[in-house]
């Protein structure tokens, strides 16, 4: 069994407090599937130019991610660049280059489309809605959006997100969708949209997980040096439903277990945490499930009381 990631593959001009780099891998897909890959099989679809290079694809094929999925274009692959503030809180963007990804219209292999677990990157709700009509099978289903799509295509998003189990936001956008300021009462809302798993994102200050009647809030990890926040909160994401496809959950059998999600959000936090580590995704190439673990250890530790 196999986790399914749809999203942008693309190239980042990066300029933080600790340096600059021009051109690195990203893309929400990208993030997604390399922190899932710590946990289970991932297969990708995704576009890039004929610009993209065999260096990358080495990377995303020594983590064993299946590349069947990722569509070769002529033209040039997506290119945003941004420069971060002083505390990495903010981030102003310099360059959007849509280029091949403008016309990305996501179509699944055979191969995939009888696997089970299905996440989707930030790209329009209604190429969301048909990647989970080309699949058969799906037990577990759910991903990420933005303001963007929250404000222009509102009923477009809703419709898609009504046949989601999980929702991954961060606060601003929850508030926004909910058209309510207290989070509690902006989750209630949204888990009534259809979502029965809701987790909110916030950034340095961790997230915090709804489900039923029960909510969890996790801490954000105390890192020595953020040095580029890039890509963190696909991470967590990608930790997030590696772990739980790992777990093989399985929804229209049972309940699933709300420990088991909490395990799940604090995975995605230590996906997250490591990957501000270094620019763009350069820390998951040293990276080792033993580290992974080691930090599941120390989160247990100091939230433990």
């Amino acid at each position: 069994m196999s986790l399914v990631v749809v999203g942008s593959v693309a190239y980042d001009g990066l300029e933080t407090p600790h340096g600059k780099v021009d051109r690195i891998l990203g893309g929400s897909c990208t993030y997604i599937a390399l922190a899932a890959s710590f946990f289970t099989r991932v297969k990708i679809v995704a576009v890039v130019g004929d610009d993209f290079s065999r260096d990358d694809i080495a990377l995303l094929l020594g983590r064993g991610i299946d590349l069947e999925g990722l569509e070769r274009v002529p033209g040039k692959t997506f290119f945003w660049s941004g420069v971060y503030s002083a505390d990495m809180n903010d981030r102003t963007t310099l360059v959007t280059e849509l280029n091949v990804f403008a016309d990305f219209n996501p179509k699944l292999p055979e191969s995939y489309r009888s696997e089970p677990y299905l996440l989707l990157g930030n790209i329009q709700p209604a190429l969301q809605r048909s990647v989970r009509e080309q699949m058969s099978g799906l037990r577990y289903i759910g991903g990420d959006t933005m303001n963007y799509w929250i404000r222009d295509y509102h009923d477009e998003l809703l419709a898609t997100i009504r046949q989601w189990d999980f929702l991954l936001i961060n606060d601003s956008e929850a508030r926004m969708l909910a058209g309510a300021y207290n989070l509690r009462r902006a989750a209630d809302k949204i888990l009534a949209m259809g979502p029965k798993t809701l987790v909110i994102k916030r950034g340095e200050y961790g997230a915090i997980l709804f489900h039923g009647q029960q909510h969890f809030i996790v801490p954000g990890f105390l890192l020595e040096d953020v040095f580029d926040p890039t890509g963190a909160g696909d991470c967590f994401a990608g930790g997030f439903m590696g772990y739980l496809a790992q777990q093989g959950v399985h929804p229209s059998v049972e309940e699933i277990d709300h420990q088991l999600l909490r395990r799940a959000v604090i995975y995605g936090s230590v996906m997250g945490s490591f990957c501000c580590e270094n620019f763009g995704p350069d820390r998951f190439r040293t990276l080792t499930r033993a580290d992974i673990d080691d930090r599941y250890r120390e989160f247990k530790a100091f939230t433990d009381f």
